[in-house]
């Protein structure tokens, strides 16, 4: 426990979240409802809420978690239209529970936070964040800061792909959808064959005149798609009939919490058979003499798994075709291949996901804690580290939602957030109350914590192959998984191991919980004497009742 000069009863207490998508929204209501603080502010750098759900509006776009799952545990929505929700549904999730928790008053929109510099004197950041076109600067402190941005703001331009600026046609990126380009009568050119990828693959070819080049470096699994939409009285019964969605958002977690197997060791019997059954559904959906080239030569879930919305399917259409060549450049007609071949094109897409290095530490921010910046502190460790994927060490009262070694390769995220979320109240609860300045995970637990990572990692699917899970280019240390099932996740982080963190200001805090560890150790030493003393006058009665009948 460290002692400072500032009083924790005295100062004002403020919270800076960076996001407007699930997370930050989330956080905020956590914080209204639960702390019933509303001291805070979320900074947005777009100009609505949703995060990834705002920005990723390409056609065919939807969450491959079940929509009753991927929603907050105490705000569910009975009106899911099918068990896999498209994005403007979950966008239009997400700004109900943020109008109706009235967070308009406490959102600034078209803000980036570009710094935050932690004061040790003050027990306060120095935030600055900068507004709009205008790029006008504003400063401010905060006690507190959530990076609530999530993992998926960074698009991917491939840096071995050079010469885009030449293309004379229009070029983007899937997360950057242009709606304003006809795609009816071109010849388009798609590089990757990731998640968005097979998304928006499918509905772009559903029209015959758009001719769809898919340009791919390496097979994926995929894993049937069954979807169903939910009939109006199914609905009706999420509604109004107590517990039903509850147990309905319990099964699917537990069914999907159980494919954390398929992940676990590359060798074994259910690792086999997932392969297997995978391979089956590749050879029975994609045509015949695709079936060598797609079918991967790694274990199931080393990369995101795909959750398949019929992409393997429109790979029979005439207007669709796979190009395994690899590319050089682009030029002003369209992509040279490395064997020298031009593919002329009319539009070029690049659906190469996110860079989720970049996520955690983007350039434009830079926080610093108290041993110098956090890019400084992971380049350090070999890519992004922290505590519970949520507290770093050196960086007092910052916490991160979905930070490094949160995500499951298996289930929601959404789950995750609300857990970390769990913890993080915990923690700020004496912040905000003025009894303690501020909290930090030790070095010594984040390196135990790490370790423990890494090992179950080893032994997982996950360190068979180049994959956005793993630093440096694909082949470093995996930061991104959590190796186990998020159930097990929750078990670890529902509550604080209060020695793993560092405390300064906390002198009230900590007598009170020794007061009220004292207390309960009282009250139940108090009923282990009154239980006690039960047994032995029960037991006394019974043998004077059968002494009394015995003859």
């Amino acid at each position: 426990m460290t002692k400072v000069a500032v009083n924790a009863g005295e100062e004002a207490v403020h919270i800076v979240i960076i996001g407007a998508g699930l997370a930050g929204i989330a956080t905020a209501i956590a914080l209204k409802k639960q702390l019933h603080f509303d001291d805070f502010t979320i900074y947005e750098r777009q100009a609505s809420v949703g995060g990834v759900w705002q920005e990723n509006t390409y056609p065919g776009c939807g969450s491959d978690v079940p929509g009753h799952w991927y929603s907050l545990s105490n705000e569910l929505n009975p009106r899911w239209s099918a068990l896999y929700v498209s994005q403007p549904e979950i966008r239009d999730y997400y700004l109900d529970i943020w109008t109706r928790h009235g967070l308009a008053a406490h959102t600034v929109f078209g803000a980036e936070v570009v710094s935050a510099e932690w004061d040790s004197a003050a027990q306060q950041y120095d935030v600055e964040i900068e507004h709009g076109a205008t790029r006008a600067r504003e400063r401010r402190t905060a006690r507190v800061v959530v990076w609530a941005a999530g993992g998926f703001h960074a698009p991917v331009f491939p840096e071995d792909v050079p010469g885009v600026a030449q293309f004379k046609g229009p070029v983007w990126h899937s997360a950057r959808w242009r709606h304003d380009v006809e795609l009816k009568g071109k010849r388009v050119g798609v590089v990757g064959n990731g998640c968005s990828a097979a998304q928006f693959v499918p509905r772009i070819s559903e029209d015959p005149s758009v001719e769809v080049v898919n340009f791919v470096r390496s097979p994926q699994w995929y894993i049937p798609r069954t979807q169903y939409k939910y009939p109006e009285w199914a609905k009706w019964m999420f509604a109004h009939v107590p517990l039903v969605m509850w147990a309905y958002r319990a099964y699917i977690m537990a069914r999907n919490d159980k494919n954390y197997l398929i992940f676990r060791n590359a060798d074994s019997a259910i690792t086999k058979l997932a392969r297997t059954e995978m391979t089956k559904y590749i050879k029975m959906n994609a045509p015949k003499e695709l079936h060598e080239q797609l079918i991967p030569d790694y274990p199931p879930g080393c990369k995101r798994l795909i959750v398949d919305p019929s992409y393997l399917a429109s790979l029979h259409r005439p207007n669709v075709s796979l190009n395994w060549t690899p590319i050089d450049h682009v030029v002003e007609e369209g992509l040279r291949l490395r064997t020298g071949e031009t593919v002329p094109l009319d539009a070029i897409i690049f659906g190469t996901g996110f860079h989720l290095a970049s996520s955690f530490a983007p350039p434009r921010l830079q926080i610093k804690g108290t041993e110098g910046t956090l890019t400084e502190y992971w380049e350090k460790h070999g890519g992004g580290r922290a505590y519970l994927g949520l507290a770093v060490p050196t960086f007092p009262n910052l916490f991160m939602m979905l930070g490094p070694n949160s995500a499951g390769g298996h289930a929601s995220v959404v789950f995750v957030e609300e857990t970390q979320l769990g913890h993080f109240l915990q923690l700020i609860r004496p912040i905000v109350q003025r009894k303690a300045l501020s909290f930090a995970p030790r070095e010594e637990a984040t390196v135990k914590y790490n370790a423990w990572l890494q090992s179950r990692l080893a032994r997982s699917v996950w360190n068979y192959c180049s994959s956005y899970y793993r630093a440096s280019g694909g082949q470093g240390r995996n930061f991104a998984i959590f190796p186990g099932p998020v159930t097990l996740f929750w078990l670890i982080a529902r509550n604080p191991e209060w020695g793993d963190y560092d405390v300064v200001g906390g002198e009230r805090w900590a007598r009170e919980r020794r007061a009220k560890r004292a207390a309960r150790l009282i009250v139940l030493s108090v009923l282990g004497l009154l239980l006690g003393l039960a047994v032995i006058l029960f037991t006394a009665g019974v043998k004077g009742h059968v002494h009394n009948i015995l003859p």
